[in-house]
């Protein structure tokens, strides 16, 4: 398969080096105009549920409707719903019991921190059983698996943030283990009902403190999260008496960062919890187009970008001076415009064999909401979701010799690129700020989690003219004077000619895809790998 996909792309490539653009015909000044449409001061930023949603959508929708494509969203219509669940903590008390029976309660706010289900709000759990679960992490491509044997169904299990230091989980670059969420979603896979984080820091440290303060604050809740009972927090000073309590000692336990580490039991400590939070709800959308295939429509490349931003005076009164809009011009009407032009073009071209979609997703700014709503809750199914290719904030530049990928060496949509790149004098690199965990960060992280091959192309450096230290010095200045601020506005000064180069090589990308029977796939060090190995017999 690998042959012939490098075949197929080689020839694109070619063409593409040769000149011919199989009907592609990018417009920097049309982009530049739409980008001016949709960030102008009357979308007021176009927050989620107001009316700069109601005229973003409107307007995305014409522009599919001049197109001639359809709808591509649930029962034939242009929008999928998202419902954005914000919960507050109402009430929560909670008491551990050790070996001898004696109840020991826990002060909320001071020893733990407590959350309650991402389902209805309430978590209501008598004397589980706790298993100390290290950094939570099954990894089997790195030959790592903290549960080992424990059977943790019905129980609660207690996790270190973060992961092991060093090359096998990626060096600088952090991996999805690191996070909250996998943790849960692998401790719920599981079978537990509920998560501890240990805090190795006591209750009188600054940061247990702030720990404490964010957990008295309403909080999103993404769709599709795991409907554990409910997590928490604790210091070192509560893990310490339920450690001595079970006869273990916390030093000896510091093998979890070298792969020897196997789940250890909490013998005699059981855990209670009763935690209640109020939920208000937003309804927001993504909107959704498709060029339906005509040999393979049940299998889909998906091109994403999110049309929301952050809003105006309404959201952020607090801003200082006269301008209180946040346009979003780079961020992200630019991705939602080379979405829009994108399929302009692909529309132009014949019609492919697979299908082609068109996803604007909503409330991305607000924590990949729409992009984890559709994942829960996909239109396409995932396992036959050939690859998702996002575009979050087009680059603003002239040419570039590099394209900065975020999660390079993921997938091999990287090799893909690269063979469509090479041929034009330019290369794929990673995204150069490891500190910043990108691939985690953008609309495209939510089908990965899913184990659909995602990719996103960044901010090239690499200058034809003046090189990397003048793209570097750039783009810095750009992004630290723009970036999530209200200055961030359509100019005629703009530069499109970079974000024009790499939306033709993404048409290509896809286009080839569509084309083609090739399955992208997980390079072998992926932690994503394993999550597509899951459905692979949709894919035969």
């Amino acid at each position: 398969m690998f042959r012939a996909f490098t075949s197929g792309v080689a020839a694109a490539a070619l063409l593409l080096a040769a000149g011919s653009a199989l009907a592609q015909d990018f417009s920097a000044e049309r982009i530049s105009q739409d980008i001016r449409t949709i960030s102008d001061d009357s979308y007021q930023g176009r927050y989620p549920g107001t009316d700069g949603e109601r005229m973003t959508l409107a307007w995305l929708q014409a522009q599919y409707e001049a197109m001639g494509l359809q709808p591509g969203g649930p029962n034939g219509q242009w929008l999928q719903p998202v419902e954005l669940k914000r919960f507050t903590p109402v009430a929560a008390t909670a008491s551990w019991t050790g070996p001898d029976g004696t109840v020991h309660p826990l002060t909320v706010g001071t020893d733990v921190v407590v959350r309650a289900a991402t389902n209805d709000g309430k978590a209501s759990i008598a004397n589980a059983p706790v298993v100390f679960v290290g950094y939570g992490i099954t990894a089997p491509e790195r030959n790592w698996d903290d549960y080992g044997d424990a059977d943790v169904r019905g129980k609660v299990v207690v996790v270190v943030p973060g992961e092991p230091e060093g090359e096998l989980f990626n060096g600088e670059y952090s991996t999805n283990y690191q996070s909250g969420s996998y943790k849960a979603d692998e401790a719920f896979r599981r079978g537990a009902v509920g998560v501890i984080t240990l805090i190795a820091q006591p209750a009188a440290s600054p940061m247990w403190q702030r720990m404490v303060q964010g957990g008295a604050r309403a909080r999103p809740t993404a769709p599709g999260a795991a409907d554990l009972e409910f997590s928490m927090s604790v210091n070192h000073d509560v893990a310490l008496q339920w450690a001595t309590a079970a006869g273990l000692d916390l030093g000896a336990l510091g093998e979890i960062g070298t792969g020897g580490f196997k789940a250890v039991p909490l013998n005699g400590v059981t855990l209670s919890v009763e935690a209640e939070e109020s939920i208000t709800t937003l309804v927001t959308h993504n909107l959704l187009a498709i060029i339906p295939g005509t040999e393979r429509p049940n299998e889909t490349i998906v091109y994403s970008a999110h049309w929301d931003h952050v809003g105006g005076e309404a959201q952020h009164p607090e801003t200082p001076g006269d301008d209180k809009i946040f346009n979003g011009a780079w961020d992200n009407a630019s991705g939602t415009v080379g979405v829009v032009e994108m399929a302009r073009q692909l529309s132009a071209a014949p019609r492919p064999e697979r299908s082609i979609v068109f996803a604007h997703m909503a409330a991305e700014e607000m924590g990949l909401m729409g992009a984890y709503g559709y994942a829960a809750d996909p239109v396409y199914p995932l396992e036959t979701t050939v690859a998702d290719i996002n575009i979050d904030m087009l680059p603003l530049s002239g040419s570039t010799k590099d394209i900065p990928i975020f999660g390079k060496g993921q997938n091999d949509l990287e090799d893909r690129l690269q063979a469509l790149a090479e041929p034009l004098g330019r290369y794929v690199t990673d995204d150069s700020m490891p500190e910043q965990g990108f691939y985690y960060r953008s609309d495209h992280f939510p089908f990965a989690r899913a184990g659909v091959p995602a990719i996103m192309p960044w901010h090239g450096w690499d200058w034809v003219d003046g090189g990397k230290e003048a793209g570097e010095a750039a783009w810095k200045a750009k992004f630290g004077a723009d970036y999530h601020k209200p200055s961030d506005e359509w100019s005629a000064d703009l530069d499109f000619t970079s974000a024009v180069e790499n939306l033709t090589l993404l048409y290509h990308l896809g286009l080839d895809l569509a084309n083609s029977a090739d399955w992208p796939a997980w390079k072998p060090t992926s932690e994503f790998a394993q999550v597509r190995a899951r459905s692979d017999a949709a894919r035969q």
